[in-house]
């Protein structure tokens, strides 16, 4: 009766209630037990887990690689026709340090550009913006067009320093990759307006003192006037009309 009455003041409770306190205590212990058991199986579902992974890894680095081969040839192979003849594109795969892995695997991946001879090399959004990036950037987009989600396109003076059968060039690729992606395009060159589907002009204008910049969709009678201006200037010409007709016609 003495112990009885010892334990109930230790546990703060009266003495009928020990058998319950035991009950609790024996299941808490049990569970400790299990926890222990438990712990050691999930270290040996981690450790698989981890070989899993790095295999998985492995063979995704290994396909990243193959596919990194063909992209650097089908992209370069692009450059020529679009006057950069001088640039070339490359792939660089890295193993990231362990505790920067994740879902997407533990390479790291950068495009690498040398957009003239001589030149420095440079991940492909350090490089600054201008015509050749543009060019350059008309090249990935028309190799990878078909294996992205749609998405809008915007070309700012990707037609800069080129004329003629560049010009066309550049023109045919815009209106082959509008088939997968939307394209916008600004532009001062025929060759290249004429393959839009639509034409928009862009102008200023003063209104009360103020400069606004407004947009236009041109018409069809429209385009050929415009176009004509791309070939001859403000003095729209006859033959700048004939041949504005043939451009949209073709």
């Amino acid at each position: 009766l003495f112990d009885i009455s010892s334990l109930a003041r230790k546990f703060n409770i009266q003495p009928n209630e020990l058998i319950d306190k035991y009950n609790l205590l024996s299941e808490e212990l049990s569970a400790f037990d299990n926890n222990a058991q438990n712990i050691e199986q999930i270290k040996e579902k981690l450790i698989l887990a981890e070989k899993k992974y790095q295999f998985d890894c492995s063979k995704l680095s290994e396909k990243r690689k193959g596919a990194a081969l063909k992209i650097e040839e089908l992209i370069n192979q692009e450059m020529k026709p679009l006057k950069l003849e001088n640039a070339s594109f490359k792939v660089k795969i890295n193993e990231k340090e362990k505790v920067k892995c994740n879902a997407n695997g533990s390479d790291t991946v950068k495009f690498i550009v040398q957009l003239n001879k001589g030149s420095l090399e440079g991940e492909i959004h350090k490089i600054s913006s201008g015509g050749e990036l543009s060019r350059l950037m008309l090249a990935i987009n028309l190799v990878i067009a078909k294996n992205i989600n749609s998405k809008t396109l915007i070309f700012d003076e990707v037609d800069s320093g080129v004329s003629g059968a560049v010009a066309d060039s550049i023109g045919v690729r815009l209106l082959n990759l509008s088939k997968f992606q939307q394209v916008l395009l600004v532009t001062h060159l025929p060759q290249v307006a004429a393959r839009g589907n639509k034409h928009y002009k862009t102008s200023k204008f003063v209104d009360k003192g103020i400069t606004y910049t407004g947009i236009k969709e041109l018409t069809i009678e429209d385009r050929v006037e415009e176009i004509a201006k791309m070939i001859s200037g403000n003095t729209v010409t006859q033959e700048a009309l004939m041949l504005s007709n043939k451009l949209l016609k073709n």
